[in-house]
């Protein structure tokens, strides 16, 4: 079948389905459930009001525990059993992955990340987009901070993995070491502070995400509250710390739960940078490692990941709930 005639024929399915169910939808409601008749017409209007919202968000309330719900509890239910599926051995692949040095390393790396890369990301967000505001040149600067944005995490890694390569011909460290008489090192080998420079290629990335919406932030602060505040003899410092941030906290803590989510679900740049080794391995990368030979603990590591996000993803609705409120 052609794509075209393929996907017309899901339009009109699709389209005709979804109207072909409200209108059946509605005729059962009011003709069988609840007919008009003069007795009870009253109540039965009412208890027909109180039902039609619930036929109408079925079908999105179906979707969403098709595709998320179900699979949620599924995993779980798969994590209960080894690896071929036919042994129930309970919270088994949890002890067992508690119990291994490699998920503590893992867990602790992703510690890291949440610290790290979110607060960093934010921070270098914002200065960026109060230092370029008033420029003349600021959209310019904005436009190249904003342009790793566009990168894949693949591709940015590739190309910091030349900036820290050990050759003092190819990466800028080591140049800069050799220009100083010191020895060339492999950054990405050294315990502990190698995460380090790993966590940096995504705060890179995520800069520009941070500045995009601050700066969107800091132009919507009315002008009457720094003036009033120059008057009253502040300075600069005092107008960006205690005047700006605190109108713009909400939107703040909006972008740091964002880029927490993202730093949580981060898997391509390890990858791509070491491939767990030297140490720098995540729960992500850790989860990759079981995924083809451990089936079991891979899906277990992924409901782990999943419990860690759930707290940062309420906060953040109820975050953007009291913005919008």
């Amino acid at each position: 079948m052609s794509p075209i005639l393929q996907g017309l024929i899901t339009i009109i399915v699709g389209v005709g389905g979804c109207v072909g169910y409200f209108f059946a939808s509605n005729w059962i409601l009011d003709k069988v459930i609840f007919p008009a008749r003069n007795d009870d017409h009253g109540r039965n209007v009412n208890r027909a009001t109180m039902v039609r919202p619930w036929l109408f968000l079925f079908p999105a309330i179906f979707a969403l525990g098709l595709y998320l719900v179900y699979p949620v509890i599924g995993s779980f239910y798969r994590s209960l059993f080894n690896r071929a599926g036919d042994e129930f051995i309970g919270l088994g692949n949890y002890t067992t992955m508690f119990g291994e040095e490699g998920f503590r390393t893992a867990f602790f790396n992703n510690m890291l990340w949440v610290l790290f890369v979110p607060a960093a990301a934010t921070f270098f967000g914002l200065l960026v987009a109060q230092l370029t505001d008033k420029l003349k040149w600021g959209n310019i600067a904005k436009s190249l901070i904003f342009m790793p944005m566009a990168i894949s995490f693949v591709g940015a890694s590739l190309i910091w993995k030349f900036v820290y390569a050990n050759d003092p011909d190819i990466g800028i460290i080591n140049a800069v070491r050799d220009s100083m008489g010191l020895d060339p090192v492999d950054v990405l080998q050294l315990p502990f502070w190698n995460n380090f420079f790993i966590m940096f290629i995504l705060v890179w990335i995520q800069t520009g995400f941070a500045m995009v919406i601050l700066s969107a932030a800091l132009r919507g602060i009315p002008e009457e509250t720094v003036e009033a505040a120059i008057i009253d003899g502040a300075n600069p410092f005092q107008v960006f710390f205690k005047i700006k941030v605190p109108q713009i906290m909400g939107t703040i803590v909006v972008v740091w739960t964002t880029i927490t989510i993202l730093t949580l679900k981060v898997f391509d740049i390890v990858y791509a940078m070491t491939g767990g080794n030297f140490d720098t391995e995540i729960l992500p990368s850790y989860m990759m490692d079981f995924m083809f030979r451990d089936d079991g603990r891979a899906t277990a590591v992924a409901f782990v990941i999943m419990i860690i996000v759930l707290p940062v993803m309420i906060w953040n609705i109820r975050q953007a709930r009291k913005e919008m409120n």
